[in-house]
């Protein structure tokens, strides 16, 4: 089973950095495309930045100019570096990524979207 592991989420003041780690495990044939989304409560998830692999790279209009989303493809592993953070930007921080997997039975690739279980980033003013 493909899993997306995050990690570097945490509490910080405004105008301070962050950067997150999310890697991507299992039985992974290739990952496609990786990114990031984020979510208040009672709101509906945001568009942080993806990033296909192929040096094609998307914000959300609300991080342009702060958040840079990078990757490491021979570890499966994608960054997302954020600086100069508002307390606006405090939520839930998901990866998401597009991973093909090898299946067994059939021994042709099969592509699916997988997603992390989150890690908060809270900034204070």
């Amino acid at each position: 089973q493909v899993q997306l592991v995050e990690s570097g989420g945490g509490q910080v003041q405004a105008g301070g950095s962050l950067r997150l780690t999310c890697e991507a495990s299992g039985p992974v044939l290739e990952v496609i495309t990786m990114g990031w989304y984020r979510q208040v409560p009672g709101k509906p998830r945001e568009l942080v930045a993806t990033n296909n692999g192929a040096g094609v790279k998307n914000y959300g209009d609300a991080v342009k100019g702060r958040f840079s989303i990078s990757r490491d493809n021979s570890k499966n592993t994608a960054y997302l570096q954020m600086d100069n953070l508002r307390p606006g930007d405090t939520a839930a921080y998901y990866c998401t990524a597009d991973v093909a997997v090898l299946v067994p039975r059939t021994g042709k690739p099969s592509r699916s979207n997988y997603w992390g279980r989150g890690t908060q980033v809270t900034v204070s003013s």
